[in-house]
């Protein structure tokens, strides 16, 4: 099914990728987390991203997780895959590799480590453009990656290849957001990468998020956005402030230790991470524990 790049308005669910106490893939409690997102009323599953802790994956877990996600979306919701690193040549391959039936769009990271330029980055995305079958979004996120895609690069790169449908924000500075946003053509989506500025962001007229805690709340994080998409700013703005201290809490030790160990709380999946990442300090997890009875209690 090609759906259209509009697809990706609204809410998407940077899924997690649960373990079992081995470690190993807890492909049943994967399918439970997928039911319940949509279940949920998220808009799209973004699978295999930061969230989805994919630099610890194998390629054959990659493949198999794939190969998973699309059998257990069935198409109830468009699935955008993460496909990106800091070798390009090596993510080319892995596009032109993956079995993509099935799956609705790429979400590709601006190259860590590396610290290309900004023209390497253009030409870094412009490979993968030109290789993709699918609907790119490009993802800046100078936290983790150590560089940025700057305005005028994601203008560049959105006004030459069509088939890049948009990028995941999550440089934190709402100025290059807006630079973007004045700037972009018409077929180009701006969604929210961070859950605690989605609100503003929504309100400069971006399209929507790639969630973490929907995980956990996707039906009150979608009512959000949706709110606010529709210019209702008064109840978009009330569930902002019900859901914003526990977004901080979340990570507050680095994600997704943060949003596990919440999952874990709600039954849905185990508070298991692979190294190097370690579950969240005891502290942390009393504060999400206390915000989620909160929450739960409103």
């Amino acid at each position: 099914m090609n759906r259209p790049i509009s697809s990706f308005h609204g809410t998407g669910v940077a899924i997690v990728t649960p373990f079992d106490p081995s470690g190993t893939i807890d492909y049943d409690a994967y399918e439970k987390m997928i039911n319940y997102v949509i279940n949920g009323g998220v808009d799209y599953i973004v699978a295999m991203g930061t969230t989805g802790e994919t630099p610890t994956l194998s390629k054959e877990e990659k493949y198999s997780l794939l190969s998973f996600s699309v059998d257990k979306v069935a198409s109830r919701v468009p699935l955008v895959i993460g496909i990106g690193g800091n070798n390009t040549a090596e993510v080319v391959q892995a596009i032109r590799t993956s079995p993509l039936e099935g799956v609705d769009g790429i979400l590709s990271v601006s190259p860590y480590y590396n610290k290309p330029t900004q023209e390497g980055i253009y030409l870094h995305f412009k490979a993968i453009a030109e290789s993709s079958p699918l609907p790119v979004i490009l993802y800046t996120v100078p936290g983790r990656t150590g560089g940025n895609i700057s305005a005028e690069t994601t203008i560049r790169l959105a006004q030459d290849f069509p088939n890049i449908a948009g990028i995941k924000e999550a440089s934190g500075n709402l100025y290059q957001v807006y630079q973007i946003l004045m700037n972009r053509p018409d077929h180009f989506l701006v969604i929210s990468g961070d859950d605690g500025l989605t609100l503003p962001m929504l309100a400069a007229g971006a399209d929507g998020v790639i969630s973490v805690i929907a995980n956990a709340y996707p039906d009150t994080m979608s009512a959000m956005v949706r709110f606010a998409l529709a210019g209702d700013f008064f109840h978009a703005r009330k569930i902002h402030f019900q859901l914003i201290d526990l977004i901080n809490a979340l990570f507050a030790d680095g994600s997704p230790g943060g949003i596990k160990a919440l999952l874990e709380i709600k039954g849905l999946c185990r508070e298991v991470v692979r190294l190097p990442l370690v579950p969240i300090n005891q502290s942390t997890r009393d504060l999400i524990v206390k915000l989620e009875k909160q929450l739960n209690n409103l």
